[in-house]
């Protein structure tokens, strides 16, 4: 069974794709097939981080139609069992990806046949970041312990739920949802999200309830990463209760990465953190990590909710 992994962060430089491309190392190590795709559309790395230097094929070669099958884009990596699709030579108008190559891609993405598929994704709430964290029921975040940075995951796991339930409802019956939810308090879109689940369950009830059982079936996790040692170590376990509190999401914490100087010079170096430092804490701690996306693995089924979203398209 393929577990798709969506993995993004609501700030630029917190690290996800140095967490994206170290868990696949893991993964890999472990004799898993796993796939790593660099989907920071505009901005792809991730072939830095596991060794690759040129990458002669890219996702514009799939989505131009410059090969017929995405498999065509797949690369082998210096890393056994661990393969790429890479970014790095993407025009640069592939950011603002049209909906029709995007669900086009979704689709090739959830019939490849790997172990783990780890999806490096754009920071931020754009719709492309977004639409890739509905084409599974798991998910991963990657934070600071930074107040600018929380805040930004905040917005984008926001984003994630409200697009969850826009993609369940057809669309005329979210719009009048969110029209009452308004009308109720101007700041529910914005701020207030969950009113749009309470609402929804007193004018539907049955309905209601049904798409609380879904968002509450996500797998969304989190991993705080470079972490100081004058940072709180509790600060993961305490955004996930605030999350769960208002958005009614689910979210586990998988660790704490230490912060480690030598990143930058592993980067620049294009070698693989984990095989240079074995031993540190960080790679100790991205160990971990993994462990904590193993740990669910036998529930990590592609959800049909991805289907509904192509039999009800949403701009995007």
């Amino acid at each position: 069974m393929t577990s798709i992994w969506p993995i993004g962060g609501g700030k630029g430089g917190t690290g996800k794709s140095f967490v994206t491309g170290n868990v696949g190392i893991f993964l890999a190590r472990q004799r898993f097939k796993t796939l790593l795709i660099d989907a920071d559309l505009g901005a792809a790395n991730l072939h830095t981080i596991v060794g690759l230097h040129q990458p002669d094929t890219s996702l514009s070669d799939f989505i131009n139609k410059r090969v017929s099958t995405i498999e065509e884009t797949v690369l082998e990596t210096p890393i056994p069992n661990l393969f790429l699709i890479s970014g790095a030579r993407n025009k640069l108008d592939i950011a603002n990806l049209p909906y029709e190559q995007k669900m086009k891609m979704l689709r090739a993405i959830s019939r490849l046949n790997y172990r783990y598929i780890l999806l490096d994704l754009s920071a931020g709430t754009s719709f492309n970041t977004i639409d890739f964290f509905t084409l599974s029921n798991s998910g991963i975040f990657v934070c600071c312990p930074e107040p600018t940075s929380i805040e930004n995951l905040y917005r984008l796991i926001r984003s994630v739920y409200i697009r969850k339930i826009q993609q369940i409802l057809k669309t005329h019956q979210f719009r009048k949802l969110a029209e009452k939810a308004e009308a109720r308090n101007p700041d529910a879109i914005i701020n207030r999200p969950e009113y749009l689940l309470n609402i929804l369950k007193e004018i539907d009830p049955e309905k209601g309830s049904m798409i609380e059982r879904m968002l509450q079936a996500f797998q969304f996790k989190l991993v705080l990463n470079q972490v100081r040692r004058q940072d709180n170590p509790r600060l993961g376990p305490l955004i996930c209760k605030i999350i769960e509190k208002h958005l009614f999401l689910k979210i586990q914490f998988i660790g704490n990465v230490s912060y480690d100087e030598r990143v930058h010079d592993e980067l620049c170096r294009k070698e693989a953190f984990v095989d240079q430092y074995p031993y540190s804490q960080t790679t100790l701690d991205l160990k971990g990590v993994t462990q904590g996306i193993e740990g669910n693995m036998e529930d990590q089924a592609i959800i049909s909710g991805f289907a509904q979203a192509e039999a009800n398209p949403l701009s995007g």
